[in-house]
């Protein structure tokens, strides 16, 4: 039985960890104050992505920079994560804690010393690929997915060793599957949901959801429209993919990562230019809608009336991603 009978209460008490949100790489200066509405749905922890697909080291380099600018100069609102520690200090002094990600390998080439770089940038995870093959391995949208290759295989070796978390999210399955046969740390799924309940590649089968749980992962559901369901981003919807995640590895394994789009019109450009990486027949066109972070308090007044124990609740909205922090960032 919930011992906190409030769900606003329990929202706000509890670690509320968004583990994917993207911001506009062109214009990022614009929707940086946007990012104070996470802070007004009680979110303590955030991860916004520097660079997806095709994007430069160049590119994700400026990125960077933008961000960190921006965070470093308002100390009483934000803490840019460099260690586990900075998140409970966070959360403790009111502020949003902020780490990076980036969304697949491309831009690092066959250069490994560029994942010690994003870590001192802070970056804290890094999707290995993003739907169509790079280096590493291949993508959901690819005709055959190939395998993890042997450079792949040296890149999870110095992810484990420089603390950088691999996400498997956009990995093609035969990819994704050997690098559950090979990591020796927590892996997670950043944003994705479970196939079972919407048939499309972007989702991922139950016995990569099981793979996930073995390593002490974490899947992060996301909120993408096209992927919960018939571009359904009702909060029911949400609290539907977790439930089916939690009755089939435990509430130990769900988190949340929901993948919200700020700027729709550099989104609608980009699934316009490159059809290979979005291919249109799998829904990627103009309209899709994500679950915004203002929805998050309502989740979990949804998880309390579905009767969830109020630690799985607090373990789904945070505590399973910081434990896979303490368990791999340096």
């Amino acid at each position: 039985m919930n011992k906190v009978l409030n769900p606003r209460v329990l929202h706000e008490s509890a670690l509320v960890w968004d583990n994917h949100t993207c911001l506009p790489l062109d214009r990022v200066k614009e929707f940086l104050p946007e990012l104070s509405r996470f802070r007004a749905s009680g979110v303590d922890v955030v991860a916004i992505n520097i660079g997806d697909s095709n994007i430069t080291l160049e590119a994700q380099m400026r990125m960077a920079a933008e961000l960190r600018h921006y965070i470093l100069a308002r100390p009483s609102d934000f803490i840019l994560i460099s260690k586990v520690a900075d998140i409970t200090r966070a959360k403790a002094e009111g502020k949003l804690a902020v780490f990076f990600d980036v969304e697949g390998g491309y831009a690092m080439g066959d250069q490994l010393s560029v994942l010690q770089l994003y870590v001192d940038l802070g970056v804290r995870w890094m999707l290995l690929v993003y739907n169509s093959r790079n280096r590493i391995g291949s993508g959901v949208h690819d005709a055959e997915d190939e395998g993890l290759t042997d450079f792949g295989r040296q890149a999870i070796a110095e992810m484990d060793r420089v603390g950088l978390v691999k996400c498997l999210t956009h990995t093609g399955y035969r990819t994704a599957r050997e690098v559950l046969e090979v990591t020796r740390k927590p892996v997670i799924f950043s944003h994705s949901n479970p196939r079972a309940l919407k048939d499309h590649p972007r989702n991922i089968p139950d016995d990569l959801i099981r793979g996930c749980a073995k390593t002490g992962g974490v899947v992060c559901i996301n909120g993408v429209g096209i992927f919960l369901g018939d571009n359904d981003i009702r909060t029911e919807t949400v609290a539907n993919h977790i439930d089916y995640v939690v009755q089939l590895v435990g509430a130990d394994h769900v988190g949340l990562g929901l993948d919200y789009v700020f700027d729709m019109s550099e989104m609608d450009a980009n699934l316009a230019e490159h059809p290979h990486i979005w291919p249109e027949e799998w829904g990627y066109k103009p309209g899709i809608k994500f679950v915004a972070p203002e929805q998050l308090p309502e989740l979990t007044e949804i998880l309390m009336k579905r009767q969830y124990r109020e630690d799985d609740i607090r373990k789904i909205l945070g505590n399973n991603l910081l434990r896979v922090a303490e368990a791999v960032w340096p």
